[in-house]
């Protein structure tokens, strides 16, 4: 078989995007679910795609030049996106991260050149970490001057990235035709940028929002979250510009026996926020056996998570959860998808 020659491209930030679709088929084998792996990025993660907008759009606008400072708040995966992405651009960064970020992504993050500003206490008003690690962005800016903030939460060029990205190479790859689509929340630009380009395409395709318990987002309850990189402690800006058909709220038991089956079954290591996008896509298979076709983000890449969500030890002494019971929903996951109806609870 003749395959074509990679292309060659200027920087790793012209390699962002075109990631591929993989059929799930020993996971789902009643339905076809198509993963997108976001994973397979320079960056290895879906975070790439946002990254390279915002920062190309604000050197665009002239708000930032290089030579200049930007501050932004991460979790972990836009941390190391941005990190590569401003080096590349000759743009000093600032990383606002909190004490859940993974180790190795701290560390990736500091070797791509950025400095890095760890928040280990709570916002005391909320006890959110994010609001915390925003509140931290708010005093760097005023004691680095000429720096700005991308403002991952309400940029507009956030969203627009899987807009013209992320969705559009699903509708084309599936010639439109879609039943279901499912994506994790954090900042919401992934669900809105999906949401748009649904809408200006008049795709029939229903836009599944799985968000972590214990965010606000879509009108959740506010309550603690230990794992990093889905749901948020305040409403986002580009959350109020969108609306989902549908929110699925995901535990962190069920994040991480999703993440493991599709380890597992399908040889694709991803992070939780992955994990729970797998167990919501087998509720709505379980629940509509009509579906036909859905596809889902596999969000970013498992190994900084090989010492949090995939050891059985960190698991019990950190989220109590003994291993049997990780196993067992594992095994709903496959549960899920009969079609007879009939509940194996």
């Amino acid at each position: 078989m003749f395959i074509s020659p990679s292309p060659i491209v200027d920087d790793l930030n012209a390699a962002v995007g075109s990631t591929p679709l993989v059929r799930l088929h020993r996971l789902f084998p009643t339905t076809e679910v198509l993963a997108k792996v976001e994973s397979m990025n320079p960056g290895w993660s879906a975070k790439d795609r946002p990254a390279v907008s915002m920062l190309d759009d604000a050197l665009h606008r002239g708000v930032l030049a290089p030579g200049g400072t930007v501050i932004e708040s991460s979790s972990g995966n836009l941390g190391i996106s941005l990190a590569r992405a401003c080096t590349l651009r000759d743009v000093n960064f600032v990383c606002v991260v909190d004490a859940r970020a993974n180790r190795s992504t701290v560390a990736a993050i500091r070797a791509l050149g950025a400095r890095i500003e760890v928040v280990d206490r709570p916002d005391p008003a909320t006890g959110d970490l994010l609001t915390a690690r925003l509140a931290r962005v708010r005093e760097l800016l005023d004691e680095i001057p000429g720096s700005i903030n991308l403002n991952q939460y309400g940029n507009p060029a956030n969203a627009r990235a899987h807009h013209r990205g992320t969705m559009r190479e699903i509708a084309e790859a599936t010639g439109g035709r879609l039943d279901v689509m499912l994506a994790a929340c954090s900042t919401t630009g992934t669900i809105g940028g999906c949401r748009s380009y649904i809408t200006e395409r008049g795709m029939q395709t229903e836009l599944v929002a799985v968000d972590a318990v214990g965010s606000v987002l879509f009108g959740g309850a506010q309550g603690a979250r230990l794992l990093p990189g889905m749901g948020a402690g305040f409403v986002t800006e580009l959350s109020r510009q969108v609306e989902p058909d549908r929110v699925i709220r995901v535990s962190e038991r069920q994040c991480i026996a999703g993440a493991r089956i599709l380890a597992q079954r399908e040889g694709i290591l991803a992070g939780a926020s992955t994990g729970g996008v797998v167990f919501a896509a087998a509720q709505v298979i379980r629940e509509r056996p009509e579906v036909r076709r859905l596809a889902i983000l596999v969000h970013d890449g498992g190994l900084p998570y090989l010492e949090t969500v995939y050891d059985d030890d960190w698991v019990r002494e950190n989220l109590d959860l003994a291993p049997e019971d990780i196993r067992a929903t594992m095994t709903e996951i496959e549960d899920l998808q009969t079609h007879d109806g009939t509940d194996r609870d």
